[in-house]
């Protein structure tokens, strides 16, 4: 998302930009809902389709439940969840075809002082007067930019994750969890639940997705391997998609949540014939930019997703490089650029530690 941001705030100022993306087809369908923070408010006006932001689904209170499923804590505090695929289409659309091209895996940059290289998977190159690295947690742009380390390190739990039609909850869970943002906090793991728009941002009664993520401990080595390995037996480096967990892990998890979670979430996850894995990383820049290639969102820092700051860190890096780009010439620009990010990176890198604490110990 944040190199769709970039790449659609640079068009607009006049700027020839061109979309690398190794996904083959996309990423629709990769997400739920988020959490609407002032960042992606502000770089919607500026793109002209605020209204996106207005397809959502009302939270009308936080509820935390006890283990025998009564609910223990209520805060009345309304939250609204955008919805992540309407957002990424509304985004994709301000590009034309021509400059977003799916499955141009790069495989590393090459980075001088005039100019910066792209090199395809297949051999073919590109170059370009700016290159923004925006390929998120595994970032092959990054050894063009830091001299250290800079692979992102993994924190001790994975994410489950669970997206079902509303229709397929069951009538038990719904009572309970509809129009609520629910939390349940066992030891070392939690899981929190809300609904987000359906596929297309339908947010009618009936029409809509619950979305559950369950964050759980993962030793690493064979614990993790064996989370991480998908379908066909091969091992992935970051997440498993939807449809591609092993029938013995998901009938596993469900094992578990019957035994650990309070009935509207066991009715839940038991509701998701194809859940979904993340592991969760930390990563934090000592540069963002460096010659002709800059860093963007996850590529730059990873935040844990209890923040809820991810799309919107990106989207404040977006419009902090094109404004400085808009004002300065491009080495003072991507200067000022660091300046300004760097801190924020960093703090908000700590400030999901912190959050993830409890579900390390």
């Amino acid at each position: 998302m944040g190199g769709l941001f970039a790449a659609s705030l640079l068009r607009v100022a006049g700027h020839d930009v061109h979309v690398f993306e190794r996904s083959e087809r996309g990423l629709e369908g990769r997400g739920a809902g988020l959490v609407g923070q002032r960042e992606l408010y502000a770089i919607l006006r500026l793109l002209g389709c605020e209204q996106t932001a207005r397809v959502g689904v009302l939270a009308h209170e936080r509820i935390t439940f006890a283990r025998n499923g009564s609910i223990a804590q209520r805060d009345v505090t309304p939250q609204t969840q955008i919805s992540w695929d309407h957002l990424y289409r509304t985004v994709r659309h301000l590009l034309p075809p021509a400059a977003y091209r799916v499955g141009a895996r790069v495989v590393r940059v090459e980075n001088t002082s005039s100019a910066a290289t792209i090199v395809l998977d297949d051999g073919e190159t590109h170059r370009f007067d700016l290159v923004i690295g925006a390929d998120g947690v595994g970032s092959v742009v990054r050894p063009a930019v830091s001299h250290g380390p800079t692979a992102s390190i993994y924190a001790g739990y994975v994410a489950w994750r669970g997206l079902i039609a509303e229709t397929h909850l069951p009538v038990a869970a719904a009572a309970v969890l509809s129009e609520r943002f629910a939390f349940y906090h066992p030891r070392g793991s939690q899981i929190l639940g809300y609904l987000v728009p359906g596929p297309a941002g339908e947010t009618a009664p009936g029409q809509r997705r619950y979305n559950w993520v369950w964050y759980r401990q993962a030793a690493e080595g064979l614990a993790l391997d064996r989370w991480l390995t998908g379908s066909d037996g091969r091992l992935r480096a970051y997440s498993v998609a939807r449809g591609d967990v092993p029938p013995d892990l998901r009938d596993a998890l469900r094992e578990t949540a019957r035994e650990v979670l309070p009935t509207p979430f066991v009715l839940a996850v038991e509701a998701e014939p194809t859940p979904s894995l993340q592991a969760i990383f930390d990563y934090e820049s000592t540069r963002m930019v460096r010659d002709r290639v800059a860093l963007l969102g996850d590529a730059a820092f990873v935040i844990r997703p209890h923040t809820a700051m991810g799309v919107a860190k990106a989207a404040g890096d977006a419009m902090a490089l094109v404004a400085a780009l808009d004002r300065l010439p491009l080495e003072k620009a991507l200067f000022v650029y660091e300046a300004e990010r760097l801190a924020e990176g960093h703090r908000l890198a700590v400030y999901g530690r912190e959050l993830g604490r409890p579900l390390t110990t």
